[in-house]
């Protein structure tokens, strides 16, 4: 048998190869949700990390789903859970990081629906909103306790003959902060201790995180809710900067 040379590949090269398989690695490859697929406004929250507590919210919308995204108005500054963000148990995440739980203080990570706006003025004084409108009256409540039929609802107290929660936001107790308000379709339908009462609301100017919420300026609010079009599918995108490059090209965002 005739020996064989083997050389000794120099340590370059070596480190070259080790690189492109680590950044192979790194490629994500996630199918983009259908809610954002077929959605034509866009509301994107993108905080530093996964425990930062301020962050920055941008509007985008397009013609059609193939189409690319366009910006709409200035961005804005607003706050998230006192905790930071979290992903949705239920989903499978694009990228690592926490799970969201009951009381945990994060906001939900992911793509969400958005539901009707309430606030605390009278029906007559929100004709300005094209989203469905709930008064904010007194006996309105929102139940976090996870052990209720009604968990992660919003329901009128008055009407419940026999309320077997133990846990609720008294929306009109809350003060400034509900004056207006959007509720995110986050936990629904509901699953016990997955986390509940998810609105996009006033607050922030002090820049301390809510429970679960996110909170920006009045006059910031109220022009995205004058905005949203809801027969335009809109959908709230939040995520932290890391899980945003990661998933900017495999989810088509801007």
């Amino acid at each position: 048998m005739v020996g064989m040379r083997v050389d000794r590949c120099p340590a370059a090269i070596v480190a070259v190869v080790v690189a492109a398989l680590a950044a192979g690695a790194a490629v994500v490859r996630a199918e983009p949700p259908a809610l954002l697929q077929s959605a034509r406004q866009l509301i994107l929250v993108v905080t530093p990390d996964w425990n930062a507590v301020r962050g920055e919210l941008r509007r985008f919308e397009r013609d059609g789903t193939g189409d690319p995204w366009r910006t709409v108005g200035a961005p804005g500054t607003i706050v998230v859970g006192k905790s930071g963000t979290a992903w949705d148990p239920l989903v499978t995440p694009a990228v690592p990081g926490p799970t969201k739980a009951e009381g945990d203080g994060r906001s939900p990570a992911g793509v969400f629906s958005l539901g009707r706006a309430f606030g605390y003025a009278p029906s007559s004084d929100a004709a300005w909103l094209r989203l469905p409108y709930l008064p904010v009256v007194e006996g309105i409540e929102c139940v976090d306790d996870p052990a209720s039929v009604v968990y992660n609802q919003i329901v009128d107290r008055r009407t419940i003959q026999n309320p077997d929660w133990t846990s609720a936001e008294r929306m009109r107790e809350v003060g400034e902060a509900y004056r207006w308000g959007v509720v995110v379709n986050y936990n629904t339908p509901a699953v016990p201790r997955r986390g509940s009462c998810i609105f996009l609301h006033i607050g922030g100017e002090d820049g301390r995180g809510t429970a679960g919420c996110t909170a920006m300026a009045p006059e910031f609010l109220r022009e995205m809710m004058a905005w949203i079009d809801p027969d335009r599918s809109p959908v709230l995108v939040q995520l932290p900067e890391a899980a945003r490059s990661a998933l900017k090209g495999p989810w088509a965002l801007p």
